[in-house]
């Protein structure tokens, strides 16, 4: 069964357990609208900000949520960098397609003097800087994390020209300790780092997520509560879990999903391999 039948089958709008879903339909963590309200106030004057996590909370989607409230103002530039492990060059020349820029990764310094002078010209005729989103920042090399460090202040470090967000998991803000990117991490002005999730919360992203995708009633609550008890508070096993069960369904032709297919599903033994 292809994914058109597969919606078609149990009315939902989407599968509201892949990754691909709408992103006006995403689940806000309890974090979140007071971390982009913080944001929007940093945007008047820059910085560095920094969200952290283990793998699997939610990190790229909080990203992909503040990417599109800001793109929906007229007079912020929203850049999102694509290869956070570049060497300098490559860093340089991404950074210039970003910002309209064609940046010589040969000519350092004028790449450096270009991108400067164009964000003090766009601060000049708006009220907010530049952003910068940086997913999986934790793979930056210490010196393109450095260029960003130098690029962005200007006036003996009394103005910021740019709003930088750098996300990555638990190994980031380790790396503000070390002696080379000390001076980075004093400038996160403010972080926002994100747990595995309480009962509640779980409870809370299901009933949103499945209530979105147009069918609420897709899950018993017995196995709903069922998913959020064995995730360990973790939203991708959450759902990779929910993803199998829905594809179960479709096997089984069944009109909802429930305890009884969790059991099924998830206490298979594998095979005994012949010797």
């Amino acid at each position: 069964m292809n994914d058109k039948q597969l919606l078609a089958y149990y009315g939902l709008k989407w599968n509201p357990f892949l990754p691909s879903i709408p992103v006006d339909a995403l689940w806000h963590p309890p974090q979140m609208n007071s971390f982009i309200f913080r944001l929007e106030n940093m945007t008047m004057n820059g910085g560095f900000t920094l969200i952290s996590g283990e793998p699997g909370l939610g990190k790229s989607k909080t990203l992909q949520m503040i990417a599109h409230q800001f793109s929906k103002l007229d007079e912020v530039i929203v850049g999102v960098m694509e290869r956070p492990q570049s060497s300098i060059s490559d860093f340089y020349r991404e950074m210039g397609v970003l910002f309209g820029i064609n940046l010589s990764p040969a000519n350092r310094y004028g790449g450096f003097k270009d991108l400067r002078e164009r964000w003090k010209n766009h601060v000049k005729t708006t009220l907010f800087r530049p952003i910068l989103l940086i997913d999986e920042a934790q793979e930056m090399l210490a010196g393109c994390l450095n260029e960003l460090r130098l690029l962005n202040s200007t006036d003996f470090d009394s103005q910021n020209l740019l709003t930088t967000v750098l996300c990555g998991d638990t190994r980031l803000p380790e790396r503000f300790r070390a002696r080379a990117l000390m001076s980075l991490g004093s400038r996160m002005q403010f972080r926002m780092k994100l747990d595995p999730y309480t009962r509640d919360d779980l409870l809370n992203y299901m009933d949103h997520c499945l209530n979105q995708a147009g069918a609420p009633h897709l899950m018993t609550k017995g196995l709903i509560n069922t998913l959020v008890d064995h995730c360990a508070g973790n939203l991708r096993v959450l759902n990779n879990m929910a993803a199998e069960l829905l594809a179960a369904g479709i096997e089984k032709e069944l009109s909802q999903l429930d305890e009884k297919l969790f059991i099924e599903v998830f206490s298979r033994q594998p095979p005994n391999k012949k010797s």
